[in-house]
């Protein structure tokens, strides 16, 4: 098992302190670990470790959505389609050949990671009220346990069945985790448009000739109205953006009645990377709620958790074609 320090977002830039191997009767226990953690009633396909196969599918970017130990349907979708990308037979189930595409065997299942003081830095403040968050400097993580687990690109309960003895909410610098392994040996391709699919809430990303080589899940507008239709473009991608908070997009706010500039920061409304689009209001962002994504919906825009937003805003560029569609045709057997 691999170890990592706190600092860098394992999705970005890898750590200044180099991974430290362990000793192999440690890797084996907690490749079990996670296994046992991983088998639950609601899982729908049954593998020995599901977190090996939602890790290495993040890694290859094809997000499983977050990474929860079940095989259900975001997951079945992000594996199907990285068989249809690498040319393998598209069953949406783990077997050997998608085992060595995704090179399972070459990576560890989890890594660990520890608390730096400089995270618990990146914890608070907790403003409630917009006018509250308007005065904040930066909108940090609500607790040590929300900054692990989105540096595993996990759940909080995954976080919590991969360590048992420890105290989520007692976490301090120095305590070393148990993660998902979600580091990239390699850069994600790059893609020549976008297509996002309102009925499956996923952003699809494809080449040249139109193959899709990348999915991430998001969650859409719940008012079919401001649904946007046709296609545009990547007008902006900024990292840590500010949200300029409009109280008259916002009709369920009633004690707000100007606007506010809300600063950067995990929990800020558009979360840690912002991917404005050439219609005007519109973007794709992260999320300072990432286990409700493709739960809940948005106010139009297109939400992605943090770290697949900061993922695709490094897959792309200023001016690739974003299309919309109610049913995409490309992946139609992939449901």
């Amino acid at each position: 098992m691999a170890t990592l320090v706190g600092g860098s977002p394992a999705w970005a830039k890898p750590p200044q302190r180099a991974a430290k191997p362990a000793a192999p009767a440690k890797a084996a226990a907690a490749a079990k670990t996670t296994a046992a953690a991983s088998r639950t009633a609601d899982d729908k396909i049954a593998v020995g470790d599901p977190v090996a196969w939602q890790a290495a599918l993040d890694r290859a970017g094809f997000s499983p959505g977050i990474i929860d130990g079940r095989l259900a349907k975001k997951t079945v979708v992000a594996l199907r389609a990285f068989q249809r990308a690498k040319g393998l037979p598209e069953t949406g189930r783990p077997d050997d050949a998608t085992r060595a595409s995704l090179g399972l065997d070459s990576a560890p299942s989890t890594t660990t990671y520890t608390i730096t003081s400089d995270d618990e830095r990146q914890v608070g403040p907790w403003p409630k009220t917009w006018y509250e968050k308007s005065k904040a400097g930066r909108l940090g993580y609500t607790s040590l346990a929300a900054l692990v687990a989105e540096r595993g690109h996990c759940s909080r309960d995954l976080l919590q069945r991969l360590n048992r003895k420890i105290n989520l909410d007692r976490l301090q610098a120095g305590d070393t985790l148990t993660i998902p392994n979600v580091q990239h040996s390699a850069s994600p391709s790059r893609a020549a448009s976008i297509e996002i699919d309102f009925s499956d809430k996923i952003v699809y990303l494809l080449d040249k000739g139109k193959n899709v080589v990348g999915l991430y899940h998001c969650s859409i507008a719940k008012d079919k109205s401001k649904r946007p239709s046709g296609a545009c473009k990547v007008k902006v991608v900024k990292e840590n953006p500010e949200y300029l908070f409009d109280p008259a997009k916002w009709p369920e706010v009633k004690d707000v009645k100007r606007k506010l500039l809300i600063p950067p920061g995990p929990r800020c409304p558009v979360g840690l990377c912002w991917i404005g689009l050439s219609l005007d209001g519109y973007g794709i962002h992260g999320t300072p709620e990432p286990e409700n994504i493709g739960k809940t919906g948005s106010h139009g825009c297109f939400r992605l958790t943090n770290w697949d937003a900061l993922e695709l805003g490094q897959r792309i560029r200023v001016g690739t074609p974003v299309r919309f569609t109610e049913r995409t045709a490309l992946l139609a057997q992939l449901r």
